[in-house]
């Protein structure tokens, strides 16, 4: 079975942009019905499509945290190229600690990290899920369980260069937030089982943001764009925009 990849995507309305970040091994798909609550609302949203996502996980492990932060810097300045001067950004994941970087990299008006991940070692859950991504992508190509289950044997240490690098980048993203002075909202979901939910916290009280909140979500996940409280989080999310000194 041939799979689409999934694609970027740009829904203009408004003079106020807003740039969606997905997470490791996910797509712009897990921010779309979040970019589409915006547009109603009349915030224009990008979300791009991290190299080596949404593709086979043979192409992911060619690519790093170097590429897909590459990737947003791109997508920032593609908002800047088409004429938005005035710029938010809300990550999920992986897309969240790249919202953190952004804050004390590029001017932006406001932050919205979610179920962003604070620390990492060799036991983390992000490893299984990487592997069950591959499992899930073979699945739908159309193989056998007995051709998936051969085929695994091949992932077995293949995850490790990039978890580390992964690390690596939390490592150097964390010990920097106390650059970030644009406001920020903190989103975490109690039954995250991806992430260290007390790193909400972390992130939180370390920021210099005057303006900043820190939202839990007693019912929902880790991608917790499209869990069980997406429509209560999609409210938050533009209450808190809508609080933003916004010139246009």
């Amino acid at each position: 079975m041939k799979m689409k990849a999934p694609q970027p995507f740009l829904f203009e309305t408004g003079k106020r942009a807003v740039l969606l970040l997905h997470g490791f091994t996910g797509s712009s798909a897990d921010v779309r019905m979040l970019g589409r609550f915006l547009q109603d609302n009349h915030y224009t949203c990008y979300a791009p499509q991290y190299k080596g996502h949404g593709v086979s996980p043979d192409v992911l492990l060619t690519t790093g945290p170097d590429d897909w932060w590459q990737d947003v810097l791109d997508a920032y300045d593609h908002l800047k190229s088409l004429g938005y001067e005035e710029i938010a950004v809300a990550g999920l994941s992986l897309g969240g600690l790249f919202s953190l970087k952004l804050g004390y990299n590029r001017p932006l008006k406001g932050i919205v990290a979610m179920s962003t991940p604070t620390r990492m070692d060799s036991s983390s859950p992000i490893i299984q899920g990487f592997l069950d991504y591959v499992r899930n992508y073979k699945k739908y190509e159309g193989k056998t369980p007995e051709q998936i289950d051969a085929e695994m044997l091949a992932y077995a240490d293949a995850p490790m260069d990039t978890i580390a690098k992964l690390k690596d980048e939390i490592n150097e993203v964390i010990p920097q937030i106390d650059l970030i002075y644009a406001p920020i909202m903190v989103v975490q979901g109690k039954k995250d089982q991806m992430v260290d939910v007390n790193g909400a916290e972390l992130i939180y009280n370390k920021v210099e943001s005057e303006q900043k909140e820190l939202n839990w979500y007693e019912n929902s996940g880790h991608v917790i764009t499209i869990d069980k409280e997406k429509a209560q989080l999609q409210d938050d999310i533009l209450a808190f925009l809508n609080t933003l000194d916004w010139h246009v």
